[in-house]
């Protein structure tokens, strides 16, 4: 590193990156199955159960918070397509209205066109713009480390010069996650700032720019000329609106006003894990024209994920996400990893220290519950959805506080160990006893399977349970 970037960027080792899962839009899905289920019953599609169905659609949809317009333009598309098409002799009448609310819905959150513009010549800049409170310096993180997963060198240009400690929140952020920080050297100028650090980008092999422009807590034009002053300085590739789905039709509201000053590219929905009904994801993108390219899903910069419509589309009516959940086991599991754990179980030679492994694997692609949801029709499956994650966490603090040579080897675990065990994972004599006679239970079917082939044999129940 030259002296100049050393004087100008931190950069730290990165940490891994993982994904975690999406909760919002429960309630929207279960009114969605519940019409469906009600129209899978009948002999055909006619005017009469069609429009039933739809004004129950409509409702929900209105519950969710979705905008009202937004809401009558979909119904009515849905209408005219159910009505205007003859049912295909291989499908039921219930399948092909779900054929139809499933397009429906993935054109109405985006339908495709979420990848990043990063073309041209370098540095590509993507440019943060939004409310103040909304999330974009911690989007800004997120975005770099997500752009540095992929083999770019990011720069992260703090230019919100008026909320306090906002550039100490991006140098932070960046130092935790091994993301370079651009030092503006105290300058109170965001223009000065976007300048200086193009011109360092430029000089210093950084391909990516992602600036962190400052929100005010309602639109004013003051905020307005910045922003537009810095888009012209800086050429942004990318213009992301960042917005809160908290706040539904506000968010909504808001990034119609910044499309009509600035040329939006796309969206960036936040706070997807809290209590969001969903409207801000169903309205956005009608309102402001552009598609949401990416969810933040949690507080951590590793919670970013890239916004797939058909994905959405497909789970809101009940269809699943194999999509995703084979990506997410994708990246907790490496080539090799997966090879070994093969060769382990197809010889009967699975110990308690793959099992520890192949737990905290698990733990990356999310929680249990939300994995499952993403299996086609699970959310029908009464109840189903209620897993014990903490009977996970028990079973790890158990592996945890054995040693490897016991994880290797179990039988050496005498009942003075046992007793230790208990104490440092805070569980009882019992409960490891429960853990060690389901694992012998386990390796002893896994050894059957491998000399029999596996015909006609059940594994035995898992120490991580359904309630």
């Amino acid at each position: 590193m030259s002296p100049t970037r050393a004087a100008h960027a931190i950069r730290y080792t990165p940490t891994g990156r993982t994904v975690t899962d999406r909760t919002m839009l429960e309630n929207l899905t279960a009114r969605f199955q519940k019409v469906l289920k009600n129209l899978r019953g009948q002999g055909r599609l006619t005017e009469e159960n069609i429009r039933e169905g739809l004004r129950e659609i409509r409702v929900a949809l209105l519950e969710a918070d979705v905008n009202l317009l937004v809401a009558r333009k979909f119904v009515e598309r849905v209408r005219e397509r159910a009505m205007g098409q003859e049912v295909l002799d291989s499908l039921t009448p219930g399948q092909h209205l779900v054929k139809i609310l499933r397009d429906e819905l993935a054109a109405l959150l985006g339908d495709g066109g979420s990848a990043l513009d990063l073309t041209g010549p370098s540095p590509a800049v993507i440019m943060l713009v939004g409310l103040q409170g909304s999330g974009k310096t911690s989007t800004a993180a997120k975005l770099g480390l997500m752009l540095k997963s992929k083999g770019r060198a990011p720069l992260l240009v703090p230019a919100d010069v008026y909320r306090p400690a906002a550039i100490e929140q991006l140098r932070v952020l960046g130092r935790d996650n091994g993301i370079a920080v651009f030092d503006g050297q105290g300058s109170a100028d965001p223009r000065a700032i976007c300048r200086e650090a193009l011109a360092l980008a430029r000089s210093t092999g950084y391909d990516t720019l992602v600036l962190d422009t400052a929100g005010r807590l309602h639109i004013d034009e003051e905020m307005m000329t910045e922003v537009r002053d810095l888009s012209a300085i800086a050429a942004p590739r990318e213009i992301l609106y960042v917005a809160d789905a908290m706040t539904g039709q506000d968010a909504v509201n808001s990034a119609s006003a910044f499309a009509r000053a600035l040329p939006l590219t796309g969206v960036v929905l936040t706070k997807l894990d809290g209590d969001a009904r969903g409207g801000a994801a169903l309205s956005i993108k009608e309102r402001a024209g552009v598609p949401i390219k990416f969810a933040a899903v949690g507080e951590k910069v590793k919670d970013l994920e890239v916004f797939h419509p058909d994905r959405m589309a497909s789970r809101i009516i009940g269809m699943g996400d194999v999509m995703t959940l084979i990506e997410k086991a994708e990246e907790a599991y490496e080539g090799e990893d997966a090879e070994e754990m093969a060769r382990a179980l197809s010889e009967g030679d699975f110990t308690l220290e793959d099992f520890r492994e192949q737990l905290r694997k698990l733990k990356k692609m999310g929680p249990i519950s939300s994995l499952l949801e993403m299996l086609p029709g699970f959310g029908q499956l009464k109840g189903m959805s209620d897993i014990d994650e903490g009977a996970m966490k028990v079973t790890e603090a158990v592996l945890d506080s054995m040693t490897r040579e016991e994880r290797l080897n179990p039988s050496v675990i005498s009942g003075s160990r046992r007793r230790r065990i208990a104490r440092g994972s805070g569980t009882s004599a019992h409960e490891v006893n429960k853990l060690l006679k389901q694992y012998a239970q386990m390796r002893r079917m896994m050894k059957t399977m491998s000399r029999k082939g596996g015909k006609g044999l059940r594994f035995p129940k898992m120490p991580f349970p359904l309630r």
